[in-house]
């Protein structure tokens, strides 16, 4: 038979290497500092691009796409070519794969904290950059495919399938989720509006962790795990029913993010059942990945890449039973808005993505390098480091989450909420933030000693290369199924075939859910005391999402006593309609204020953004003073409004050619209102007075910031009139 000699590219495999370690440390570094940022609120007070709400969206997109993401293109490029028997299809694909996801990420670190965001949870990037990753991702998918039609082995194994369903469905998501309607170089807004909007993010959202953190990573595990045992996989069964039922179950359960909201209760219930039945699929591949280790634990022991491994898989199947366990809704009741859910996510964060990117680093390098590991107790001494900090993070989360809603909800005798006052809940677990900030300073030092192992491994071995290799190619046979041959076994010799199948399997979920709150016009019921935005509270709306308030505020009231009783009237579907983007938020660090409108007054709103101390004792919120400072940029009013104009929201032609005299009269009526606080017409009339006298531009505060935030805060909620206590009284006794 003949026997073609080839080369393998690792050179691509080593860069991706290095850009995962380099982003990974970067990434980690800012979710350090946000974590003291919670003990420490003024930590960087004054700098507008250090702030919380902006390094949020760095941190949880440095560590996803540019640490898990460049991790797995290194696994996908090793592995897919020594499965596949060939080289990638194109190099300079691979290298457009390469240099143009490290500058999506570069483009990311920019503009993020700059404040240019659409604030959808894990798609805050605007939209330049989200056709710039449809491009690159693209390119990944034509080179994966190119090299398995070039292939040399006939059957496909089970990695390359989760690769397969990784690339289509991650497509998916990213277009549909993505559809915006640019108004600038660098400002969009999307075309789905409240409810649908939120529906479509979440189903993006869970299928994100699904398809981006978690398939790449079960085919990584499928190929590097059996390598590092130098055991076959443990049931070639099992990885089929896995793959298949993970697929389809997984795009259903994106509505459990949204239990107990505005979303129609079909949507929710559909999102439950499926959830729950993802435990099936889930465990069915820890275990798979676990048991594939039998014979080799005496291995484990000593083989610090296994000990990784085996915390990872172990990590997977702690967060896939608690994510259905979550989706009940009687746990959900509890858990979402509180730091349980970040419990949650950081085991599968620092376990199953971080340790099994850890332990597939020390497998490649020294088999790229062509040496052998420089220290293997180092690399026992980041395990050891690394799994102390992952408990030392997690526990203390579960316990705040656990006191947070057990204080949200408690009530005295007499009906009032024993914790009025929702800085009392986030006094109490300070103790846990400096905790979770402990565990993560262990997890980081483990990295570093990471970093430290792999430049001396580097150093003593030799360059990379590409890597001679030889198969026969492929003879051509039937492409009808033989007597003989499983259907499964027919099917992985028919790339193009599974191809196709995987992307029915989760469409179908995604078809059931999204089309018909697209389609079906009581979706949402209309409210006609909904009105749009006005153009200062479009303005105040946009610096809300700029400065990332989402992160820390919610925007959704759940039908529960507690929520009703702390915030007012629970949340309807309907005034929402002509929110572009939602913002229901996933996290209460601060209160929900949905029905903050008209709460406080101005002056307190003012002075809340200055110094939120002053009048929230104990609040971790930071200082805003640059949005005091700050004048509003009003040279986009119009183009904003045509743009929610074109998407459904009911401004006049006169409206928006009036908008900038309309934002001119608000201000001014809010200005007036802040001269009730004696100290603020005092100072301010001072500063004009300065201004004046040194030939200053001096910026009138109808024209600032802060005000154009107070107006859009002082509608928030005040669309329907809900009667209060005082009323409904008058009214029974009369």
């Amino acid at each position: 038979m003949q026997v073609e000699q080839f080369y393998y590219d690792n050179k691509i495999v080593k860069k991706f290497i290095n850009a995962t370690i380099f982003w990974g440390l970067i990434g980690m570094t800012v979710g350090l500092l946000l974590a003291f940022l919670f003990l420490f609120p003024n930590l960087t007070d004054g700098i507008p691009w250090l702030s919380f709400g902006r390094l949020r969206p760095l941190h949880t997109n440095a560590v996803i796409f540019a640490f898990v993401g460049n991790a797995i293109f290194a696994g996908v490029y090793y592995s897919s070519q020594r499965l596949l028997k060939a080289r990638m299809w194109k190099d300079w694909l691979s290298n457009f794969n390469f240099w143009g996801w490290q500058a999506i990420i570069i483009g990311a670190a920019i503009t993020l904290p700059l404040g240019y965001t659409t604030s959808k949870e894990y798609a805050e990037l605007e939209w330049p950059f989200d056709i710039a990753i449809a491009l690159v991702w693209v390119a990944f998918g034509a080179n994966l495919i190119g090299a398995i039609l070039k292939r040399r082995q006939r059957h496909l194994y089970v990695a390359i399938w989760f690769y397969l369903a990784t690339f289509v469905t991650v497509a998916v998501l990213h277009i549909v989720n993505s559809i915006e309607l640019p108004v600038s170089a660098l400002k969009s807004y999307s075309v789905y509006a409240g409810v649908q909007d939120a529906l479509v993010q979440w189903w993006y959202g869970h299928n994100a962790v699904a398809f981006f953190l978690t398939t790449p990573f079960l085919g990584l595990m499928y190929y590097f795990v059996p390598k590092a045992a130098n055991r076959p996989v443990y049931s070639y069964r099992l990885s089929i029913v896995h793959f298949w039922s993970l697929i389809f179950i997984y795009i259903w359960a994106g509505p459990h993010h949204l239990l107990y909201t505005s979303l129609p209760d079909w949507a929710q219930n559909l999102g439950v059942a499926f959830s729950i039945m993802l435990l099936a699929p889930s465990w069915g591949g820890m275990i798979n990945g676990l048991l594939t280790l039998r014979g080799a634990w005496d291995k484990v022991r000593t083989d610090p890449v296994l000990k990784f491994m085996v915390v990872a898989i172990t990590g997977y199947g702690m967060a896939t039973f608690e994510g259905p366990m979550l989706s009940l809704k009687n746990v959900n009741a509890i858990a979402h808005f509180s730091d349980w859910i970040i419990a949650h996510v950081h085991v599968g964060a620092l376990a199953w993505n971080g340790f099994l990117t850890f332990g597939m680093i020390y497998w490649l390098v020294p088999r790229l390098f062509k040496t052998t590991l420089w220290s293997t107790k180092l690399a026992n001494v980041h395990f050891w480091i690394g799994t102390l900090g992952i408990i030392v993070y997690t526990l203390p989360m579960y316990v705040a989450g656990f006191v947070q809603a057990s204080m949200w909800k408690q009530f005295n005798p007499d009906g009032t909420l024993t914790y009025g006052n929702f800085v009392e809940t986030l006094v109490e677990i300070i103790p846990m933030y400096w905790m979770r900030a402990i565990g993560g300073t262990l997890y980081i030092i483990g990295s570093f000693v990471m970093l430290y192992n792999v430049v001396k491994t580097v150093r003593n071995g030799s360059k990379v290369t590409d890597e001679l290799a030889e198969a026969a190619p492929l003879q051509k046979v039937t492409k009808k199924r033989t007597a003989k041959e499983g259907y499964h076994t027919w099917l992985e010799r028919r790339p193009v075939k599974l191809t196709i199948f995987a992307t029915i399997a989760i469409l179908i979920g995604g078809i059931v859910q999204i089309i018909p709150s697209l389609m079906v016009d009581d979706y949402v019921p209309v409210i006609s005391t909904v009105k749009p935005y006005t153009p200062l509270e479009l303005q105040g709306r946009d610096i809300y999402i700029r400065e990332g308030c989402v992160s820390c505020h919610s925007q959704m009231i759940r039908p529960f006593r507690s929520e009703v009783e702390r915030y007012g009237e629970y949340s309807k579907s309907g005034e929402y309609v002509y929110d572009h983007p939602f913002l229901w938020g996933s996290k209460r660090t601060g209160p929900d204020l949905f029905r903050v409108g008209g709460k406080y007054s101005d002056n307190w709103h003012l002075n809340h953004f200055y110094d939120p101390q002053s009048t929230s004792s104990g609040s971790i919120m930071p200082s805003y003073k640059w949005l005091i400072s700050n004048e509003l940029d009003k040279d986009l009013t119009e183009a904003k409004m045509e743009a929610m104009l074109a998407l459904g929201v009911p401004y006049t032609e006169e409206e928006i050619a009036n908008a900038q005299q309309w934002m001119t009269e608000q201000g001014t009526q809010i200005e007036k209102n802040l001269y009730n606080d004696p100290d603020f017409a005092k100072t301010y009339e001072a500063d004009k007075k300065y201004a004046k006298d040194n030939g200053e531009h001096f910026v009138e505060m109808r024209n600032r910031e802060v005000v154009a935030l107070i107006a859009y805060l002082q509608r928030l909620g005040t669309d329907i009139k809900i009667k209060t206590k005082e009323e409904i009284t008058v009214s029974k006794s009369e």
